[in-house]
């Protein structure tokens, strides 16, 4: 649809949603066709961004990131020969067939899984919808990150079945781990505890609260012939694992806290707030002095500015003198336009604990 101002001016061409809050999504600001022709400019574009970063060497890369690539609410990763799709907008929804044909025709490729089966689906009016829609692709795609390898499951994998845009920071931890004691929360399938041992690690507590996540990390420190002996799994939620810690007077050299959302949207912020300042000043009172809490949040309600703020309120009331070392953000393959802020969603803090306050 076209979209106008009060006055009468030409604004953009939109996707709108009669039952989503976010009304019209923008395809453009030109006055053009939104058709099957100006879909394949911007796959194409998307490919060529990546192409001159060299990311699609990767095994695993994101293809398209939504609005960050001119696709509102479309999410396209590779994983080996197999592409996985979401499609999260009205917009979006309504050229899926035909973005399904470009797919297969101009992205080489053995099959297409669907994994349109997010919540956010719900808040466009949109049913949700999993599974094979083009070609054909086994349960499992085996991919290599870092010289480690992972086998991914498609259909019922978190997200598209890996957490791609942490691929950067899983280096940056295998960097820091030599020799440490490390606890990994929210540890899901292995990610960072594999790049854990890789880099030396002495230890590495994995906790998470699903039993299959536990089971697939060990099978992953299996497959890549790394210390199993070295890693101590826990099932259980990671806030009460960490008062169980501080209860024990236990201690680590590097704490990482990846979470799930914990604020989807603007309404969740302060509830969510709660959530990071408890966790973050639970693993700041469990850090040796020297230690270091790499920590996140990918809730698109708590903005960059906000998180910071929350994790230095969390220092201050565990009593420990704490310096950011470092700030981290998703990969590269997860671009940020500068018009739309929104997409920067996954702030992250290096910190380093000197002692007590």
């Amino acid at each position: 649809m076209d979209v106008y101002s009060a006055n009468g001016k030409f604004l953009a061409q939109a996707a709108y949603s009669p039952v989503s809050q976010i009304r019209a999504r923008v395809w453009t600001f030109d006055a053009q066709a939104v058709d099957a022709r100006f879909l394949l400019q911007r796959l194409e574009r998307a490919l060529e961004q990546r192409a001159a970063l060299g990311l699609l060497e990767q095994a695993a890369v994101r293809l398209v990131y939504a609005e960050s690539d001119g696709l509102p609410g479309l999410i396209v990763d590779r994983y080996g020969e197999v592409l996985v799709v979401q499609f999260l907008s009205a917009g979006a929804e309504f050229w899926r067939e035909t973005l399904l044909e470009l797919l297969s025709a101009h992205i080489p490729c053995r099959g297409i899984y669907e994994r349109s089966d997010a919540e956010v689906r719900t808040l466009e009016g949109l049913p949700l919808r999993s599974g094979l829609v083009w070609g054909e692709s086994p349960p499992f795609v085996e991919i290599e990150e870092h010289g480690l390898r992972f086998r991914v499951d498609l259909a019922h994998g978190h997200k598209t079945g890996f957490y791609l845009d942490q691929r950067a920071n899983r280096a940056l931890l295998r960097s820091l781990s030599a020799g440490r004691e490390v606890l990994d929360c929210f540890s899901y399938s292995g990610g960072f505890t594999l790049n854990a041992l890789a880099g030396g690690a002495r230890s590495v507590v994995a906790v998470d609260a699903s039993a299959e996540a536990l089971a697939q990390l060990r099978a992953h420190v299996n497959l890549n012939g790394l210390p199993l002996e070295r890693v101590e799994t826990i099932e259980g939620d990671a806030f009460q694992v960490l008062r169980r810690f501080r209860d024990q007077n236990r201690r680590f050299d590097l704490i990482l806290l990846d979470p799930p959302k914990f604020a989807p949207t603007a309404a969740q912020v302060e509830k969510a707030a709660r959530g990071y300042k408890d966790i973050n000043l639970l693993a700041f009172k469990l850090l040796r002095p020297g230690g270091l809490l790499l920590t996140f949040s990918c809730s698109g309600g708590v903005d960059a500015a906000l998180f910071q703020k929350i994790v230095a309120a969390a220092a201050l009331d565990a009593g420990v003198d704490a310096r950011i070392v470092r700030f981290l953000s998703q990969d590269a393959d997860h671009p940020i336009a500068l018009h739309f802020p929104e997409s920067a969603y996954l702030k992250g803090l290096v910190c380093r604990v000197s002692g007590p306050l």
